[in-house]
């Protein structure tokens, strides 16, 4: 998360200290500040001196810049309130760092009394009301569906012994498990770290014994602490970790790889290189069901049968054979199904025939060849070449994209997913700053083009046909969404874009192709990844003439250039990385279409469904709707 003016953090504990020093911090950014604390004398003069750092950013505000909250931690009432206050006055939480906490003040091994005034509010202090403060936050930026940052504060002594008070040691050690265990939040777009500095000189400090400071190296200064904090925060690669800082070594994060490695009770995979093994027991039967290309024909339903097929075994040295849980459904399926994806004469293509339908897929690895080292049965695994509409495929080993987990989502970062991603890189050449169209945005494609031009800092207009897809592009941060069902594509970009638009990404063809190439900016570029509007109908796919195609894109030094999946095969990998990554940490959301399409039988009518244009997100057919090994999604 980049610090910058305008978001907004609460800070419990936040009037000496540490928490002190944060809150100032933060206010230097022009960041909106909740200062919690129980001491109203601290807490005031921290929020004074912080709002007058944020008003150097932000003048003639309807708010307080910096809101003062005196509050117990330890009574959840009063917490609550707190974060409420917050989210009333700012309209979200997007930082919270929680630095309240206390050391005993009698040491355990001479405290006679029940510990309700001594150990036991340590523990709550520097505990339970660590945990209380982690729901309340994720509660809050869950509610308002947006990216949230939690620090939580932990200490040293939570991460090696301190004799001197084991209480507070092993309630920061709590607190350092605690929010690792909170790792899988990042799926939201909520990352938990926990921040565990040695001793800094602060009035809790003070109480220790000044000969075992000097032994440790002495005080830490507070702008490392600071230093650390905001490289939790804006890090966003960090979510679960545990940052110790020190005199001696600086910032080391803990477990290191190798101390993990030793305790690690499920071995560390590599998407790239492997994946998890699934502990199923296969069967693999002697026949399958799959769809078959019979005839030439756009029309996919008549063009095609569900037939049983034997299964030949054993299999070529260099083969895999994949169970398929999920297929992808596209809109090039139609083109599939004409023999428009060979090359040859019509009577060479009809030679062809019958052939298997379907080009992407999930599932899990069945058989392997006997040349095969580097896969093993039971890993899941992606594939992007024909016969995906089975039960089972055999495919070349090269073919085998490993992935984490044989769901949905990953079928949608296939064809649709790896389109937008490389189109936009390689084709559209995309940075940031600039305007992008994406036609047909509530799609298996579009979803992907409209959150990746997002994420590269760009302005992003998106088309659509319907309330639930404008609803969806909403969701997913689009710009400026026109919905074609209730607003004229062409009036909408001529007066609110009258410069044009720099970077379009049209995949509907026909006159939509004439309007965005109309609307094209000086120096703009047009991906042409598709024409959906044009593969079906009565008698095929026909060519469109552009007369004028020349003249205008000379008049204007524009680019259109065409995007085909196929030749750029080498960065498939790549880019499927990228994408299950931007999901895992929440920076990329998957819209899946509600309807449910399940087994082979159901693929034609997933077609149908998908060129009716009523699809909101990717369609995807369950081939095996039995299967039982569900994983968290990614």
């Amino acid at each position: 998360m980049e610090l910058k003016p305008g978001l907004s953090a609460l800070v419990t504990g936040g009037g000496s200290g540490i928490g002190r020093a944060l809150v100032l911090a933060l206010a230097q950014k022009g960041i909106f500040i909740t200062v919690v604390d129980f001491s109203e004398e601290n807490g005031k003069e921290a929020a004074s001196l912080a709002e007058k750092e944020v008003s150097k950013f932000h003048k003639k505000l309807e708010f307080p810049p910096v809101v003062f909250i005196k509050c117990d931690v330890t009574d959840s009432s009063e917490l609550s309130a707190a974060f409420e206050k917050h989210v009333e006055t700012y309209g979200g939480l997007d930082i919270c760092i929680t630095c309240a906490g206390i050391g005993t003040m009698v040491p355990f091994h001479k405290d006679q009394s029940d510990g309700s005034k001594t150990w036991r509010r340590t523990v709550n202090v520097d505990f339970v009301a660590v945990v209380d403060s982690t729901r309340l936050a994720v509660r809050m930026m869950q509610k308002a569906k947006r990216p949230g940052v939690i620090i939580n504060l932990g200490s040293a002594s939570g991460l090696y012994p301190m004799y001197a008070d084991p209480i507070y040691s092993g309630s920061k050690g709590g607190v350092i498990l605690f929010t690792r265990s909170l790792a899988p939040y990042k799926r939201q777009g909520i990352r938990i770290n926990v921040l565990c500095p040695e001793f800094v000189q602060t009035e809790l400090a003070s109480k220790m014994d000044p000969g075992f400071i000097d032994f440790v190296g002495g005080f830490l200064p507070m702008e490392i602490v600071v230093k650390g904090a905001f490289e939790l925060i804006t890090n966003e690669s960090k979510a679960g970790s545990c940052l110790w800082i020190s005199k001696r070594r600086g910032f080391e994060y803990w477990p290191t790889p190798e101390e993990e490695e030793k305790y690690r009770v499920f071995p560390k995979t590599s998407r790239r290189k492997s994946a998890d093994v699934v502990p199923v027991n296969i069967q693999i039967p002697q026949s399958i069901k799959k769809i078959v290309v019979h005839t030439l024909s756009h029309n996919f339903r008549s063009a095609t049968s569900v037939v049983q097929a034997p299964l030949r075994l054993p299999l070529k040295p260099d083969h895999v054979l994949l169970k398929i849980i999920y297929a992808g459904v596209n809109a090039s399926d139609v083109n599939f199904s004409s023999g428009r994806y060979f090359s040859g004469s019509n009577t060479d293509l009809v030679s062809r025939l019958p052939f298997d339908a379907g080009f992407e897929a999930v599932g899990i690895i069945a058989d392997i060849g006997d040349s095969v080292k580097h896969l093993k049965v039971g890993t899941p695994a992606a594939i992007m070449t024909y016969g995906s509409y089975a039960e089972f495929t055999m495919v070349p080993s090269k073919h085998i994209l490993p992935v984490a987990r044989p769901d949905p989502e990953v079928v949608a970062m296939l064809t649709s997913g790896l389109t937008a991603s490389i189109a936009l890189e390689k084709a559209a050449q995309m940075d940031s700053g600039k305007s992008v169209l994406v036609t047909a945005a509530a799609g298996g494609t579009g979803q992907f083009a409209v959150q990746l031009a997002k994420l590269a800092g760009n302005k992003v207009i998106a088309t659509c046909g319907g309330k639930d897809k404008a609803e969806l592009l909403k969701d997913l941060g689009v710009d400026r969404v026109i919905d074609y069902k209730s607003e004229n594509i062409k009036t909408v970009l001529k007066d609110e874009f009258p410069k044009g638009v720099d970077i379009i990404y049209e995949s509907v063809g026909g006159e939509m192709f004439d309007l965005c190439l109309n609307a094209l900016a000086t120096y703009g570029r047009l991906v042409v990844i598709g024409m959906i509007s044009q593969y079906q109908g009565e008698h095929g796919w026909k060519p469109r003439h552009y007369t004028g195609l020349c003249e205008k894109i000379l008049a204007k030094s524009q680019t259109v250039v065409g995007f085909f999946l196929v030749q750029y095969a080498h960065l498939w990998q790549e880019h499927l990385d990228k994408l299950v990554d931007l999901h895992s940490t929440g920076k990329l959301k998957v819209a899946l279409d509600p309807k449910q399409f399940l087994g082979v039988g159901s693929v034609a009518d997933a077609v149908d469904h998908l060129h009716s244009g009523k699809s909101v997100g990717k369609v995807v057919v369950c081939i095996d709707p039995t299967f039982s090994h569900h994983h968290a999604k990614l």
